[in-house]
């Protein structure tokens, strides 16, 4: 499975570079603290198999990396996808390194 670190996603961002940001946490979760990505949380998430691009690159999210790996893991074995990359850590990760 592809990872991407907070420090590697938050360039990434910085550079604006064409990447689909995918929270797969709950409504209430993304309310709190998000970084501009698509909710849509983990049990709905193969429900929209189809409009998850395969021809670049996605960044997965949630609290601490575990429902987005499952949120992966789900997609490419039922749909083969190739391109989805996970937030290692998660939000909190990502919290800690940009938000103190």
């Amino acid at each position: 499975m592809h990872q991407i670190s907070p420090a590697e996603l938050h360039q990434k961002l910085s550079d604006k570079e064409d990447i689909l940001l995918i929270d797969v946490r709950e409504p209430e979760e993304h309310q709190a603290f998000n970084i501009g990505g698509r909710l849509i949380p983990l049990p709905e998430i193969m429900s929209y198999a189809n409009e998850i691009p395969k021809d670049k690159p996605v960044v997965l999210y949630c609290k601490m990396g575990i429902r987005s790996r499952i949120a992966i893991q789900r997609l490419s074995d039922k749909y083969g996808f190739i391109n989805l990359i996970n937030l290692t850590g998660g939000m909190e990760a990502y919290k800690k390194a940009f938000n103190g």
